[in-house]
C-alpha cells in the first residue's frame, strides 16, 4: 500500500508505532508542529484516528494518538480466500482436527511457494526476499539486523487476524514456514497481535 500525502504517511506510522504525541509526529515527519496538529485534527474528525490524554508521574498530561478501528480498516485485511464462517462451518461439521489439517495444507503450499523465490539464496538474501514476500501479502514488514547472523522480523499488520484470534494453529503454522523456507531452526516468534502484542515479531538467527 504505496501512501504519499502527511495523511497517509501518519496513518503509516501510527500503524507501526500504535501511539505518538504530536511531538513524536512532528520528529517522525520533519514538519511543523502546527501543520500536525491541523492534519490531525481533521483525520479526528473523519474518525480516522482517536485521541486519549496520558497524565505522568510528574509534569503536565500529554496527549497520544492512535489508528481509530475505521483507520485499521485501510489496511490490507484479505483473508486469501479463507473465511471464518467457512472454517467455523467445517469444524462443525468435520471436526477440530480437519481444521489443523487445513491450516497444516495452507503452510505446505506456502512453503513450495516461497521456498522457489528463495533458490540459490544466502541467508540475508533469503529474510530480505521473505521481507519482499510478506510485504506483498499486506503483512507490512520490516527487517531489523541485530549482529552478524541475527535478524527481527516485524509484521505490523496481519490480513488474516480475525481467523488467527479464532485459530492460533495460523500462529504456529507461519512459524514453522519460517523455519522450512528460511533454512533455519531458530526461528521464535517473539510476541503476537493475537496475544494482545502490538504487532507480531520473529527472531531469527542463522
Amino acid at each position: 500500500m504505496k501512501r504519499t500525502t502527511t495523511k497517509d504517511k501518519i496513518l503509516t506510522i501510527l500503524k507501526k508505532e500504535v501511539r505518538l504525541t504530536v511531538s513524536e509526529l512532528t520528529n517522525h515527519l520533519k514538519i511543523t508542529d502546527m501543520a500536525v496538529r491541523k492534519h490531525l485534527s481533521m483525520m479526528e474528525k473523519d474518525d480516522l484516528i482517536t485521541s486519549k490524554e496520558v497524565k505522568p508521574v510528574m509534569g503536565r498530561p500529554t496527549q497520544t494518538y492512535s489508528l481509530s478501528q475505521k483507520g485499521e480498516l485501510l489496511f490490507p485485511k484479505s483473508y486469501e480466500g479463507l473465511s471464518l464462517e467457512f472454517l467455523k462451518d467445517i469444524e462443525e461439521v468435520y471436526g477440530e482436527n480437519s481444521i489443523q489439517q487445513l491450516f497444516q495444507k495452507r503452510e505446505s503450499r506456502l512453503t513450495s511457494e516461497y521456498a522457489i523465490r528463495m533458490n540459490k539464496k544466502v541467508p540475508k538474501q533469503r529474510i530480505q526476499e521473505m521481507k519482499t514476500i510478506q510485504n506483498e501479502k499486506g503483512y507490512m514488514a520490516d527487517i531489523t539486523q541485530l549482529d552478524e547472523n541475527t535478524y527481527e522480523l516485524i509484521e505490523y499488520n496481519c490480513p488474516i487476524m480475525a481467523i488467527a484470534n479464532e485459530y492460533k494453529v495460523a500462529c504456529r503454522c507461519e512459524t514453522s514456514m519460517f523455519q522450512q523456507v528460511l533454512q533455519t531452526d531458530q526461528v521464535t516468534r517473539t510476541s503476537c497481535k493475537t496475544e494482545g502484542n502490538d504487532h507480531c515479531r520473529f527472531l531469527i538467527a542463522f
